[in-house]
Protein backbone atom coordinates (compact mmCIF):
# COMPACT_ATOMS: atom_id res chain seq x y z
CA UNK A 1 0.00 0.00 0.00
CA UNK A 2 1.27 3.44 -0.89
CA UNK A 3 0.45 5.80 1.95
CA UNK A 4 -0.73 9.38 1.53
CA UNK A 5 1.00 10.56 4.70
CA UNK A 6 3.95 9.33 6.77
CA UNK A 7 3.79 10.47 10.40
CA UNK A 8 7.07 10.24 12.30
CA UNK A 9 7.43 10.09 16.03
CA UNK A 10 10.32 12.35 17.01
CA UNK A 11 12.27 11.05 20.01
CA UNK A 12 14.07 7.85 19.12
CA UNK A 13 12.86 7.87 15.52
CA UNK A 14 14.16 11.15 14.08
CA UNK A 15 16.56 12.18 16.84
CA UNK A 16 18.47 9.86 19.18
CA UNK A 17 17.16 11.60 22.28
CA UNK A 18 15.65 8.79 24.35
CA UNK A 19 18.89 7.72 26.09
CA UNK A 20 19.66 11.33 26.98
CA UNK A 21 16.23 12.36 28.22
CA UNK A 22 15.51 9.15 30.15
CA UNK A 23 18.90 9.27 31.84
CA UNK A 24 18.21 12.82 32.99
CA UNK A 25 14.61 12.12 33.95
CA UNK A 26 15.61 9.16 36.12
CA UNK A 27 18.31 11.24 37.79
CA UNK A 28 16.02 14.19 38.46
CA UNK A 29 13.21 12.07 39.90
CA UNK A 30 15.72 10.28 42.12
CA UNK A 31 17.16 13.62 43.22
CA UNK A 32 13.65 14.72 44.28
CA UNK A 33 13.16 11.58 46.38
CA UNK A 34 11.43 9.30 43.88
CA UNK A 35 14.05 6.60 43.19
CA UNK A 36 13.96 5.84 39.47
CA UNK A 37 16.44 3.87 37.36
CA UNK A 38 17.12 4.47 33.69
CA UNK A 39 15.29 1.22 32.95
CA UNK A 40 12.31 2.38 35.02
CA UNK A 41 12.15 5.61 33.03
CA UNK A 42 12.27 3.80 29.69
CA UNK A 43 9.53 1.41 30.80
CA UNK A 44 7.19 4.00 32.29
CA UNK A 45 7.76 7.20 30.36
CA UNK A 46 9.31 6.56 26.94
CA UNK A 47 7.08 8.06 24.27
CA UNK A 48 4.81 9.87 26.72
CA UNK A 49 3.97 13.49 27.38
CA UNK A 50 5.16 15.18 30.57
CA UNK A 51 1.75 14.97 32.19
CA UNK A 52 2.23 11.18 32.44
CA UNK A 53 5.28 11.70 34.67
CA UNK A 54 3.26 13.90 37.00
CA UNK A 55 0.27 11.53 36.96
CA UNK A 56 2.27 8.38 37.71
CA UNK A 57 4.32 9.94 40.51
CA UNK A 58 1.17 11.27 42.18
CA UNK A 59 -0.68 7.96 41.75
CA UNK A 60 2.21 5.98 43.25
CA UNK A 61 3.23 8.29 46.08
CA UNK A 62 0.31 10.62 46.75
CA UNK A 63 2.69 13.55 46.24
CA UNK A 64 2.86 16.10 43.46
CA UNK A 65 6.04 17.04 41.65
CA UNK A 66 7.18 20.64 42.19
CA UNK A 67 5.66 23.33 39.99
CA UNK A 68 9.02 24.05 38.38
CA UNK A 69 9.66 20.38 37.48
CA UNK A 70 9.04 20.69 33.73
CA UNK A 71 11.10 23.87 33.36
CA UNK A 72 14.08 22.47 35.25
CA UNK A 73 13.95 19.16 33.42
CA UNK A 74 13.75 20.79 30.00
CA UNK A 75 16.66 23.13 30.76
CA UNK A 76 18.79 20.10 31.62
CA UNK A 77 17.63 18.18 28.56
CA UNK A 78 18.18 21.05 26.12
CA UNK A 79 21.69 21.66 27.48
CA UNK A 80 22.48 17.97 27.00
CA UNK A 81 20.98 18.03 23.50
CA UNK A 82 23.37 20.83 22.53
CA UNK A 83 26.30 18.68 23.65
CA UNK A 84 25.24 15.18 22.61
CA UNK A 85 22.20 14.91 20.36
CA UNK A 86 22.45 13.32 16.91
CA UNK A 87 19.95 12.41 14.22
CA UNK A 88 19.03 8.74 14.12
CA UNK A 89 21.36 7.02 11.68
CA UNK A 90 19.88 6.71 8.20
CA UNK A 91 16.83 8.91 8.78
CA UNK A 92 18.08 11.67 6.48
CA UNK A 93 18.17 9.16 3.62
CA UNK A 94 14.54 8.28 4.35
CA UNK A 95 13.50 11.94 4.36
CA UNK A 96 15.37 12.57 1.12
CA UNK A 97 13.56 9.67 -0.52
CA UNK A 98 10.15 10.84 0.66
CA UNK A 99 10.84 14.36 -0.59
CA UNK A 100 12.07 13.08 -3.96
CA UNK A 101 8.96 10.90 -4.33
CA UNK A 102 6.73 13.79 -3.18
CA UNK A 103 5.25 11.73 -0.35
CA UNK A 104 3.79 14.01 2.37
CA UNK A 105 5.27 13.55 5.82
CA UNK A 106 5.20 15.22 9.23
CA UNK A 107 6.23 14.68 12.86
CA UNK A 108 3.78 14.08 15.72
CA UNK A 109 5.51 14.00 19.09
CA UNK A 110 4.54 13.81 22.74
CA UNK A 111 7.31 16.37 23.31
CA UNK A 112 6.73 20.10 23.32
CA UNK A 113 7.15 22.28 20.24
CA UNK A 114 10.25 23.77 21.85
CA UNK A 115 11.76 20.34 22.46
CA UNK A 116 11.12 19.32 18.84
CA UNK A 117 12.63 22.54 17.47
CA UNK A 118 15.71 22.37 19.70
CA UNK A 119 16.37 18.79 18.66
CA UNK A 120 15.89 19.47 14.96
CA UNK A 121 18.00 22.62 15.01
CA UNK A 122 20.83 20.83 16.83
CA UNK A 123 20.87 17.89 14.40
CA UNK A 124 20.14 19.80 11.17
CA UNK A 125 16.76 18.13 10.69
CA UNK A 126 15.06 21.53 10.78
CA UNK A 127 15.61 21.79 7.02
CA UNK A 128 13.13 18.93 6.58
CA UNK A 129 10.43 20.14 8.96
CA UNK A 130 8.85 23.56 8.64
CA UNK A 131 6.19 24.62 11.14
CA UNK A 132 3.42 23.15 9.01
CA UNK A 133 4.90 19.67 9.47
CA UNK A 134 5.32 19.76 13.27
CA UNK A 135 2.63 18.58 15.68
CA UNK A 136 2.93 18.19 19.45
CA UNK A 137 0.79 16.83 22.25
CA UNK A 138 0.61 20.49 23.29
CA UNK A 139 -1.73 20.99 20.35
CA UNK A 140 -4.33 18.54 21.65
CA UNK A 141 -3.77 18.53 25.41
CA UNK A 142 -3.47 14.77 25.60
CA UNK A 143 -0.44 12.60 24.89
CA UNK A 144 -0.03 9.05 23.64
CA UNK A 145 -1.50 6.40 24.04
CA UNK A 146 -4.55 8.53 23.23
CA UNK A 147 -5.01 8.76 19.43
CA UNK A 148 -5.77 12.49 19.50
CA UNK A 149 -2.36 13.70 18.34
CA UNK A 150 -2.15 11.41 15.31
CA UNK A 151 -5.73 12.20 14.30
CA UNK A 152 -5.01 15.91 14.64
CA UNK A 153 -1.87 15.65 12.49
CA UNK A 154 -3.76 13.76 9.78
CA UNK A 155 -6.59 16.29 9.82
CA UNK A 156 -4.20 19.24 9.56
CA UNK A 157 -2.34 17.55 6.71
CA UNK A 158 -5.65 16.82 4.94
CA UNK A 159 -5.31 13.02 4.87
CA UNK A 160 -7.78 10.38 6.07
CA UNK A 161 -6.54 8.31 9.00
CA UNK A 162 -6.77 5.07 7.02
CA UNK A 163 -4.30 6.42 4.46
CA UNK A 164 -1.62 7.24 7.05
CA UNK A 165 1.28 5.23 8.42
CA UNK A 166 3.02 6.06 11.69
CA UNK A 167 6.69 5.34 12.43
CA UNK A 168 7.01 4.69 16.16
CA UNK A 169 9.44 3.21 18.66
CA UNK A 170 7.42 3.13 21.89
CA UNK A 171 4.57 0.91 23.07
CA UNK A 172 2.50 4.01 23.92
CA UNK A 173 3.01 5.37 20.41
CA UNK A 174 2.04 2.09 18.79
CA UNK A 175 -1.11 1.98 20.92
CA UNK A 176 -1.98 5.52 19.87
CA UNK A 177 -1.51 4.80 16.16
CA UNK A 178 -3.61 1.64 16.32
CA UNK A 179 -6.34 3.52 18.20
CA UNK A 180 -6.26 6.17 15.46
CA UNK A 181 -6.92 3.50 12.82
CA UNK A 182 -3.52 3.92 11.20
CA UNK A 183 -0.90 1.40 10.14
CA UNK A 184 2.22 1.60 12.26
CA UNK A 185 5.81 0.58 11.60
CA UNK A 186 7.53 -0.31 14.86
CA UNK A 187 11.21 0.64 15.19
CA UNK A 188 12.94 -1.86 17.46
CA UNK A 189 16.31 -0.12 17.90
CA UNK A 190 15.60 0.57 21.59
CA UNK A 191 12.40 -1.35 22.28
CA UNK A 192 12.11 -5.16 22.25
CA UNK A 193 9.95 -6.37 19.38
CA UNK A 194 7.53 -8.08 21.78
CA UNK A 195 6.61 -4.70 23.29
CA UNK A 196 5.66 -3.35 19.85
CA UNK A 197 3.56 -6.37 18.99
CA UNK A 198 0.61 -4.24 17.91
CA UNK A 199 2.58 -2.76 15.01
CA UNK A 200 1.67 -3.58 11.42
CA UNK A 201 5.33 -4.39 10.74
CA UNK A 202 8.59 -4.15 12.65
CA UNK A 203 12.02 -2.97 11.52
CA UNK A 204 15.34 -2.65 13.29
CA UNK A 205 17.25 -0.17 11.12
CA UNK A 206 16.42 2.91 9.06
CA UNK A 207 17.88 1.20 6.02
CA UNK A 208 14.77 -0.99 5.99
CA UNK A 209 12.25 1.82 6.30
CA UNK A 210 12.32 3.22 2.77
CA UNK A 211 11.39 -0.18 1.40
CA UNK A 212 8.53 -0.54 3.85
CA UNK A 213 7.17 2.85 2.82
CA UNK A 214 7.45 2.21 -0.92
Amino acid sequence: MRYDLVIFDNDGVLVDSEPISNRLLAAYLTELGYPTSYEDSIRDYMGSAMHRVHDLVEARTGQRLPAEFDDVFHRRVFAAFERELQAVGGVVDVLEKLAADEVPYCVASSGSHERIRVGHRTTGLDRWFDEGRIFSSQDVGKGKPAPDLFLYAAERMGVAAGRCVVVEDSPLGVQAAVAAGMDVLGFTAMTPAAKLAGATQLFSGMGELAGLLA
